[in-house]
């Protein structure tokens, strides 16, 4: 059976949309590992943290939520405050959105108790249950911001003994990473709102 020439010409139509549609879908970053029909994306290990309300936090129980994550320290006299800046204009932005959730983790584990990790919320005026400031074994924190792709060291010479990357990192509700911005820089923070915008279209339109 022969199609009609306007039939050939919007199923082309429809089958060129749908390419360039997967074509523009957001990346999976990191590295690829393909096991016989199974194609295994880079993922975010699911290890244990603590909040500022010293509640038990695990990224596997936050039940198909979308994550914009950093890593910082309290008294970081550098980029941190940058950083943070840049984090409550993401917190502004979908502070009202429950399918996104933020978190903060502190890479001074000797400094940033519980305690100083509430008073830190506090004086931020955030709500904790949208963005959680966690803290964890140093190790595990460390190994953590490998598997973001940030860049975390302690060195002595280093403003408050750590120098550590800017980066905001975006997670999909199956702990792939998406995306990701320097959050010293406002610009990129501003384009990484249609990112995030990006994301929130595929994952629940």
């Amino acid at each position: 059976m022969t199609l009609p020439r306007f039939s050939v010409f919007i199923f082309l139509f429809a089958l060129l949309t749908a390419c360039q549609q997967e074509a523009e879908r957001l990346p999976y970053l990191g590295n690829v590992e393909v096991r016989g029909t199974d194609t295994i994306y880079h993922t975010i290990p699911d290890i244990t943290l603590i909040d500022q309300d010293s509640q038990v936090l695990k990224i596997a129980t936050l039940e198909d939520k979308i994550i914009l994550a950093d890593f910082f320290f309290t008294s970081c006299p550098s980029i941190c405050p940058k950083v943070k800046k840049q984090m409550l204009r993401l917190y502004d932005r979908y502070k009202n959105d429950d399918r996104i959730v933020m978190i903060s983790h502190t890479i001074d584990q000797r400094h940033d108790s519980v305690s100083v990790l509430n008073r830190y919320a506090h004086n931020l005026g955030v709500d904790t249950d949208k963005w959680k400031f966690v803290t964890g074994e140093k190790d595990s924190i460390f190994h953590l911001a490998d598997q973001y792709f940030v860049s975390v060291l302690e060195d002595p010479l280093a403003p408050a003994g750590f120098d550590h990357s800017g980066r905001i990192i975006l997670v999909d509700p199956n702990r792939k990473v998406r995306g990701f911005c320097e959050g010293t820089e406002p610009e990129s923070v501003t384009a990484f709102f249609d990112t995030v915008d990006q994301l929130l279209r595929e994952t629940y339109e």
